[in-house]
């Protein structure tokens, strides 16, 4: 669900620039390729524009990304809507002491880490990754959040894989997502 955004001129070109690799990183995975759009900087602009144009009058203090493809669109939506950055990295990559939480993927597990003190009580978090499949990274990161006293205020993707119900998982928590893939 484009979230009404479907007659808007940007999101046809966006999706036209995601190349999607099948079998990808395993048989049967149909792999959103995103660096493609990466190589498109007036799409790329466009993309972070939109979310942007969503969430700076919502008084997110915390852009939460999930490495690695988090990292690409959390910063500069940061920056634009003038809250901080955390990275919420896969094991052994933050060098403080850390929160972690497990996680189950579409094609195996995983466990995102965040620092400790990264977030304090009652900050307002967005979180950020590029894809929803099943929903498992999205609901860890807002677990991690969560734990560390954030209200997760809505989680943003640029693409959603629709068939694998990531949606369903998230407990009502919104999800603004720009485009649809199957």
């Amino acid at each position: 669900m484009s979230a009404g955004r479907d007659d808007d001129p940007r999101i046809k070109g966006i999706k036209s620039k995601i190349r999607v690799v099948p079998d990808f990183p395993k048989p049967g995975i149909m792999f959103q390729d995103i660096t493609t759009l990466l190589l498109a900087p007036n799409v790329f602009k466009d993309t972070i524009d939109l979310f942007v144009e969503r969430y700076k009058n919502k008084n997110i203090s915390v852009v939460a990304g999930i490495e690695a493809r988090g990292f690409i669109f959390g910063p500069p939506i940061a920056l634009a809507i003038g809250a901080k950055f955390v990275p919420l990295r896969k094991p052994r990559k933050l060098p403080g002491e850390v929160m972690s939480e497990e996680y189950i993927l579409e094609y195996g597990s995983d466990c995102l880490e965040m620092h400790i003190g990264a977030v304090e009580q009652g900050e307002r978090a967005l979180v950020v990754d590029d894809l929803i499949a099943t929903g498992g990274t999205l609901c860890a990161a807002m677990k991690l959040l969560e734990r560390a006293g954030a209200e997760v205020v809505e989680c943003a993707c640029l693409i959603e894989l629709p068939d694998l119900k990531g949606r369903e998982r998230l407990n009502g928590k919104p999800l603004y997502v720009l485009v649809e893939s199957h």
